[in-house]
């Protein structure tokens, strides 16, 4: 039978009932006294009054002469006042004020005479004195309950006399994390063994909002084990996050334990990912089971945990920063669920075009790419392409567009070049896509990208590119940079032992492809026409990766035999590599954004003899003035 979750409840519904849920168990955010000067950042529990007067003395706010006023009343530029020694008194800034003075002229105003001075217009009493309490009276309020304390708040209560305050404790949040599979972060991890970094990714996500993250040690899918691992770690802290263990596996235990040490009031989601999530309490204290997989676990954290968090320190959840944007090709969704996909940001003359990533829940690097979330409503069945729709961001604006995208064949060239840019000024950056050239001809195209890498071999001609972008682009509105020439070839095990000499023997191996649409596919399929090759007889074929070292890597690990590559990934990966041909690698870009300034400087990386020295270290490159515009 299908196993059905417990509940699919909508999320701003979730929210909204487990926040009130914990109250009404009494959930509430413990307080501490603390110095000021370790205040930055924290919340105040109750409301701050100066306990002194700031100045609390009436001080010099010049440097200058003190005395009484009335002895300069009178004095001009033609009628100006002598003064003797006696009559006043030399001060500087912050001193306080002499007895019987009540006004300080600056020293600028003061001309030097023998014996005495010289004043060519009248002091007005009190003038350039800071006078007790100009700033802070002893009894003000100097910030009110639950605010954030910046800099000049925490000298602001110093200045009031207010050494320690009450704060809203950071909550100490305990990181479960279970799994049979699970094993501590390694550059060595054996098969079967899935590396632990939800732990880290939840523990950053946390001191950002404020709370004090405490992992625990990895725990067994033991039930027995489970359960005192659940209570310990809830006695020794204010909320609980379990890792895992919130599905339908049969060793998924988090949603039965809960409810027999506390109380469940949700088990599922209407989210993807994130579905499997479990909302409970033990006590007045929140405990949520986590999905395993980290985009879920960081959706889950991000709409369901972080008002638990806020709601213990009393802040305010900050305001989510959105932005309308075109989808760049169509978004199907399901109608049960709320959907959340990742995507990048092209900006061009239109406005901004959505570009949806890898939706696998399990890719948590696409988070780390991504500048946007797309929210697909539930009861929704997607969006077309170019449909406009709200983007929630995810970095600043401001970096958004000082981010160059390039989109279509992978090359690791583009990341050196990127690094390059970056350290040359860390305000750009570059953000690939590994689309295939075909790919990136399209972006290019539906202004998705400014930049498009491509290597098409046009198998009538046996040249590269300068077809396809006559073909779609028949109004000569795009143009061709030179990159590189670079090598092709056949990747294989260390010491040949398939012995692969030309293409034709990949018949008799396991191969691993690329995918439909890239440069070394369309390769593929001309080396496999001219030599009568057929497609369904090739074990392997329709076994696609989207990168040069995404084929190195199945090879490497023995689950190929050999696959189409570029000579620096088999180089990465130390295989065997047998040359095929020498293509060319260009950049596609409109005649429009040539003139971009990020776009210039880019070119001139290419140009410069950093990349020349990064390339050379690759391997299997040819640089042919590299930044300049190919011949149509």
């Amino acid at each position: 039978m299908k196993y059905e979750y417990l509940t699919n409840i909508p999320l701003d519904k979730a929210k909204a009932d487990y926040i009130a849920f914990l109250e009404a168990a009494g959930m509430s955010g413990r307080t501490e006294r603390i110095c000021v000067s370790q205040s930055l950042g924290r919340i105040t529990a109750c409301a701050v009054y100066a306990a002194v007067c700031a100045p609390h003395y009436n001080a010099s706010a010049m440097d200058g002469i003190a005395l009484e006023a009335k002895k300069t009343f009178g004095a001009t530029e033609t009628t100006p006042v002598r003064l003797q020694e006696g009559d006043f008194v030399r001060v500087d800034t912050g001193d306080p004020l002499p007895e019987g003075c009540d006004a300080v002229v600056m020293i600028e105003e003061v001309v030097e005479t023998e014996g005495g001075i010289m004043l060519y217009s009248a002091a007005a009493p009190w003038q350039h004195i800071r006078q007790i309490g100009e700033d802070i009276c002893a009894g003000d309020m100097i910030l009110p309950s639950y605010t954030e304390i910046s800099p000049a708040a925490m000298g602001a209560m110093l200045a009031g006399g207010v050494l320690e305050l009450t704060v809203m404790a950071q909550p100490v949040v305990g990181i479960l994390p279970t799994g049979d599979e699970i094993v501590p972060p390694t550059d060595s991890p054996k098969p079967g063994e899935v590396m632990e970094f939800n732990s880290t990714i939840f523990s950053g996500m946390l001191t950002l909002w404020g709370a004090k993250p405490r992992v625990f040690p990895i725990l067994r899918d033991e039930r027995e084990t489970l359960e005192s691992g659940i209570l310990e770690a809830i006695s020794e802290c204010d909320a609980l996050l379990i890792g895992a263990g919130t599905s339908a596996g049969r060793d998924d235990y988090t949603p039965a334990l809960l409810k027999k040490l506390g109380e469940v009031l949700y088990h599922g989601i209407a989210i993807k990912p994130g579905k499997p999530a479990v909302l409970a309490r033990i006590g007045s204290k929140p405990v949520l089971g986590v999905p395993g997989y980290p985009v879920s676990g960081i959706i889950v954290l991000e709409e369901l945990f972080k008002p638990v968090v806020f709601k213990l320190l009393n802040k305010s959840l900050p305001e989510v920063p959105m932005l309308q944007a075109k989808i760049s090709k169509r978004l199907n969704s399901s109608l049960k669920y709320r959907e959340f996909t990742r995507a990048r940001l092209c900006k061009n003359e239109n406005g901004y075009t959505a570009v949806a990533l890898n939706r696998g829940a399990g890719v948590v690097t696409s988070f780390v790419k991504a500048d946007a979330l797309i929210d697909l409503p539930q009861n929704s069945e997607g969006c077309e392409a170019g449909e406009s729709v709200n983007v929630r961001l995810l970095r600043p604006l401001a970096g958004i567009e000082s981010t160059l995208s390039i989109v279509g064949s992978h090359d690791p060239l583009l990341d050196e070049a990127a690094d390059i840019l970056r350290r040359e000024n860390p305000a750009y950056s570059i953000a690939s896509s590994h689309v295939g050239s075909m790919g990136g001809i399209m972006a290019v195209k539906r202004g998705e990208a400014k930049l498009a890498g491509v290597h098409l071999l046009d198998p009538e001609t046996g040249k590269y590119n300068m077809s396809y972008v006559r073909r779609y682009f028949p109004e000569g509105d795009a143009v061709l940079i030179r990159c590189v020439g670079r090598v092709q070839g056949i990747m294989t095990h260390p010491g040949n032992p398939c012995n692969i000499k030309t293409f034709s023997d990949v018949a008799a191996v396991r191969y691993v492809n690329r995918q439909s649409g890239s440069g070394t596919r369309i390769l593929c399929d001309y080396l496999m026409n001219k030599l009568d090759m057929d497609t369904a007889k090739l074990c392997g074929y329709t076994r696609e990766e989207f990168t040069h070292t995404a084929v190195a890597a199945q090879i490497a690990s023995g689950t190929a035999d050999a696959g189409l590559g570029i000579y620096s990934a088999a180089k990465l990966y130390g295989l065997d590599f047998i040359p095929v041909c020498n293509e060319e690698y260009d950049l596609l870009i409109k005649r429009g954004s040539l003139d971009d300034a990020l776009v210039q400087r880019f070119l001139e990386v290419l140009r410069g003899e950093e990349f020349k020295r990064r390339i050379d270290a690759l391997g299997g490159y040819v640089l042919e003035a590299p930044g300049e515009l190919r011949q149509m």
